[in-house]
C-alpha cells in the first residue's frame, strides 16, 4: 500500500518512490475481479485516498428522508417544498434540481460511471448498459464542467458504484481525482461491492432478476437502512401517469432506459409492495392533491 498520500498533488509515496493517481487504479484492477471480490488491500488503499469505505452517516439514525427519483411524474408535481421538508435528501445521475417540482435540498447525489467516461468502445458498451447522458467525457483535460455541475449540490456527498462492474472502477477513480482536491471535507463514497452482491442476492431470491439493480432501487433500499422515514418521489416506470396524461420518461429529458439492463416495471411493483406493507410511503400524485 502506499506510505503517505498528498491529497494537493495526487501524488503517492509507495516505498519511499512517488508515483500519482494511476499507481491506485493499476491496483485496484489487480485486486478487483467481476466477481464482486475485494480484499483488505483495496480497502487500505481507498482510506488512504480518502474514499468512504463505510457508510458516512453510520452509528445515526436520519429522520425523515426523501430518495427522489428522475421520474416525469415530478414534472408540474410542486413537491419542491415537500421534497426540501425532509431531514436527508437523495438524488440520482447529477439530476437537474428546481424549487417548485424537485426541491433543491441535496445530501447525497450519484454520479454514473457512465456520465464521465471519454473511450468511445466504452461509451457504446454504457450506452448498451445504462442507456445515461455522458457529459463529462475529458476530466483530466476539462473538468471545469464536472466541478460546476457538482457545485450546484453544495455539500452533498458523492456515492459512485465502483466496484458494480470492472469497467466502472477506473471511470470512479478518474472523478475522484478531479473531486477531491475542490471537496476535500467530503470524501466521495463508493458502494461496498460486498452490499451489491448482497442486495443483489435478497432480491433475487423474491423474484427480482435484472443483470443489475438500479441505482434508485439500491439507494431506496439503503435509506430503509438509515433513515426512520422514507419518502419516495419520481419512481414511475410507465408512458401516462395516473390520470393517463402522458409523462415523459425523466422530468429533465427524454432519455429512455435500458431495458437490457434494469427492470423498471419489476423494481415499481416491489416499490408497492414495500409501500402497502407500510415500510415506505411512495408518492405517485402531485403535491398539491397528495393526501399520503
Amino acid at each position: 500500500p502506499p506510505d503517505s498520500v498528498n491529497m494537493s498533488t495526487g501524488e503517492l509515496s509507495v516505498n519511499g518512490k512517488q508515483s500519482n493517481w494511476s499507481y491506485l487504479f493499476e491496483k485496484v484492477t489487480q485486486i478487483f475481479n467481476r466477481e464482486f471480490k475485494c480484499n483488505a488491500l483495496l480497502y487500505t488503499l481507498l482510506e488512504k485516498m480518502c474514499v468512504c469505505v463505510c457508510v458516512p452517516w453510520s452509528g445515526r439514525r436520519l429522520g425523515r428522508c426523501a430518495v427522489v427519483g428522475s421520474g416525469g411524474i415530478l414534472k408540474n408535481s410542486s413537491c419542491g417544498s415537500e421534497i426540501d421538508s425532509a431531514d436527508f435528501v437523495i438524488r440520482f445521475n447529477l439530476a437537474s434540481i428546481n424549487d417548485s417540482d424537485v426541491g433543491l435540498k441535496t445530501d447525497l447525489i450519484t454520479i454514473n460511471p457512465s456520465q464521465i467516461q471519454k473511450d468511445r468502445y466504452l461509451e457504446c458498451l454504457l450506452e448498451t448498459l445504462c442507456v445515461c447522458v455522458c457529459r463529462y467525457k475529458n476530466l483530466e483535460e476539462d473538468p471545469d464542467l464536472l466541478v460546476e455541475r457538482v457545485s450546484v449540490y453544495g455539500n452533498a456527498s458523492l456515492v459512485m458504484p465502483a466496484f458494480a462492474y470492472t469497467f466502472c472502477t477506473e471511470l470512479s477513480i478518474r472523478a475522484l481525482n478531479v473531486l477531491h482536491p475542490i471537496r476535500p471535507q467530503k470524501p466521495m463514497a463508493f458502494f461496498s461491492p460486498y452490499y451489491l452482491q448482497t442486495l443483489g442476492g435478497f432480491w433475487k431470491r423474491r423474484g427480482l432478476k435484472p443483470r443489475r439493480l438500479s441505482s434508485g432501487f439500491m439507494l431506496i433500499n439503503t435509506a430503509l437502512e438509515l433513515c426512520e422515514d422514507v419518502h419516495v418521489y419520481g419512481f414511475w416506470p410507465f408512458d401516462t401517469n395516473m390520470q393517463d396524461n402522458p409523462v415523459p420518461y425523466h422530468y429533465y429529458d427524454l432519455k429512455r432506459p435500458s431495458k437490457r439492463m434494469h427492470k423498471m416495471p419489476e423494481e415499481f411493483v416491489r416499490l408497492l409492495q414495500l409501500h402497502s406493507q407500510g415500510a415506505l410511503t411512495l408518492h405517485l400524485q402531485p403535491c398539491s392533491s397528495d393526501t399520503r
